[in-house]
């Protein structure tokens, strides 16, 4: 854990120093609404601690982020009469803000939203699939 960034809009938000729409605490996460939502009720689920991408979470801050984040999701069924969400974390790349978040996106049947946010393409053929998840299996190895 990294602690708190004072020139981090997040941070500042997580401890309550900047305002927000916020819908959920727990000691080690918050959720509150995105300024520029995809859709109304799109929520952001951050960890307190200032953490830049999910593979520099610690173990200790993933279950807490990652379950204020299932709970989120859930709720947004309910609260907003969707059929669904989207959940989703940019790491680096778009990531307006460089704090962890996780994304909920309320979604509904009919949306206009459509699958990824970008073109979807495809693999050559299964030799070609299967580098890439041989090559993915190698890392994760590592």
């Amino acid at each position: 854990m990294t602690g708190f960034d004072p020139t981090c809009l997040f941070c500042r938000i997580a401890a309550g120093d900047e305002p927000a729409a916020m819908v959920a605490e727990t000691p080690e996460a918050v959720a509150f609404l995105d300024v520029r939502p995809v859709f109304r009720g799109h929520t952001l689920v951050v960890p307190r601690a200032h953490v830049v991408t999910l593979p520099e979470l610690s173990p200790d801050l993933l279950t807490p982020t990652m379950t204020l984040a299932q709970r989120v999701s859930a709720a947004v069924l309910p609260a907003f009469d969707a059929q669904g969400s989207f959940v989703a974390i940019n790491n680096t790349i778009s990531q307006s803000v460089p704090h962890l978040h996780v994304h909920v996106v309320p979604r509904t049947k009919g949306d206009g939203l459509r699958g990824f946010f970008w073109p979807r393409t495809r693999y050559t053929d299964d030799a070609e699939r299967d580098s890439y998840a041989a090559r993915l299996r190698a890392a994760l190895d590592r």
